[in-house]
């Protein structure tokens, strides 16, 4: 069973939508934030949280939000091992786990609605492995990443 980690620094509907969608079917979904707490938590905490669990192999991949997308995508970014995405639309989405190898998705929860969440999360998890085509670019990107790697 594939795990899954969802934050969210408010109770977006997207957020809420799609941890019961992954559980409906069989993820198991671990929540932090808000979804946890029940109120706002600071979007940086959040996300560090998420990109954390899913360095350390402790879930397959996550999912952060916030009211743009765009803090929480940053903050995952600096997590080294994390290719955060920001998705709009499931094309976006499906772009990034197959020509990216992304492993955490950020959504906007001021955007996102629950059916263009449904999309996207279809598209995310169409794809099981990266594009062989990519299989080069995204080993530059891990080797930009390693020479980046604070130590």
């Amino acid at each position: 069973m594939k795990k899954v980690i969802v934050g969210s620094d408010d109770l977006y509907p997207c957020a809420r939508f799609a941890v019961e969608y992954l559980k409906e079917r069989g993820y198991e979904v671990e929540v932090v934030g808000s979804l946890k707490t029940g109120r706002p938590e600071p979007w940086p905490d959040v996300a560090h949280a998420v990109a954390l669990a899913v360095a350390r192999g402790e879930a397959d991949w996550g999912i952060v939000v916030c009211y743009t997308g765009t803090g929480v995508s940053i903050v995952a970014n600096k997590v080294y091992g994390v290719r955060a995405a920001l998705c709009p639309d499931a094309q976006t989405a499906r772009g990034a786990r197959l020509w990216n190898n992304a492993n955490v998705l950020a959504m906007s929860g001021r955007l996102t609605t629950e059916v263009v969440t449904r999309e996207i999360l279809e598209a995310w998890t169409s794809v099981e492995n990266p594009n062989s085509s990519e299989l080069q670019n995204i080993e530059k990107l891990e080797e930009i990443d390693r020479t980046h790697r604070r130590r």
